[in-house]
């Protein structure tokens, strides 16, 4: 199977074949008459996962994000740039296809990124509307053993609250990666935590001038209003994780293997 065999099956899978026009799910390194050898998802392509593909003879990479350090992965202002060269340069020589999966993947007929994040969770069955992959409501807990339970469940050493931590909480909003920066609507946070009545909202990245200051004010209030802020690449990795699980059927004998990005952050 070569490297467009394989991009074709992913989208057949999760959009029955249809092709944005303007997308950035695009092949950022490599042949599409290639042979692959092997595949590894991750969140990002990043040095380290590339060395891990490498050490396990993978020659495809697939990335729910971009390689190169832009949203389009544009390359104009990188060509003399010393980071970009060698990160080049270890693609190039071993020969590594880069295939970016991110439209495609949300719009997939479940959002396939919300999808591993739940099954992660095990809150498949806490959804409130099944229409929408945002809103939840889980058993009586508290803010602060809420974010125990989110250190625990994505490996994590620290997180963000906003909030009173021992404020109660059972109806739950997630908005993954920047989906809590409001879509193109700054204001969309903010309704959704309003309109379904949630009292925490779950975060990728946050913009700290909106609904980290609409729940800091709400909770100064009075309101049973609370926040915690996961990170972009934390809420969205496990996705990458579980797709290794679909997308095996779809490669047979292809080994598809998960390799986890990892928080880009050290805490001091």
């Amino acid at each position: 199977m070569n490297v467009q065999e394989v991009i074709d099956r992913v989208l057949l899978d999760s959009c029955g074949g249809r092709k944005l026009e303007k997308t950035c799910d695009l092949l950022i390194s490599g042949d599409p008459d290639m042979e692959v050898k092997g595949i590894v998802t991750s969140f990002m392509a990043t040095v380290d996962v590339i060395r891990e593909a490498i050490a396990i003879g993978a020659n495809m990479i697939i990335t729910h994000e971009p390689t190169y350090y832009t949203g389009l992965d544009e390359l104009g202002w990188l060509q003399k740039d010393p980071v970009y060269l060698a990160k080049q340069k270890l693609i190039e020589d071993h020969r590594i296809a880069i295939w970016r999966y991110h439209d495609h993947m949300h719009l997939a007929q479940t959002d396939r990124i919300y999808d591993g994040l739940i099954k992660e969770l095990g809150w498949e069955n806490k959804q409130i509307d099944k229409t929408s992959p945002w809103c939840y409501e889980i058993e009586k807990t508290t803010l602060v053993e809420l974010a125990a339970f989110f250190l625990q469940k994505l490996s994590m050493k620290v997180l963000r609250i906003v909030g009173n931590p021992d404020m109660p909480c059972s109806r739950i909003g997630i908005l993954v990666g920047g989906g809590s920066l409001g879509l193109g609507r700054e204001q969309m946070p903010m309704e959704l935590m309003r309109d379904k009545e949630l009292d925490v909202m779950i975060c990728g990245e946050i913009t700290e001038w909106t609904l980290c200051a609409y729940i800091n004010d709400a909770a100064m209030l009075g309101f049973n209003k609370g926040m915690l802020v996961v990170g972009h690449e934390r809420t969205e990795e496990w996705g990458m994780k579980h797709m290794a699980d679909w997308m095996q059927t779809l490669v047979e004998p292809i080994q598809v293997t998960f390799v986890d990005a990892k928080e880009p952050f050290r805490y001091l």
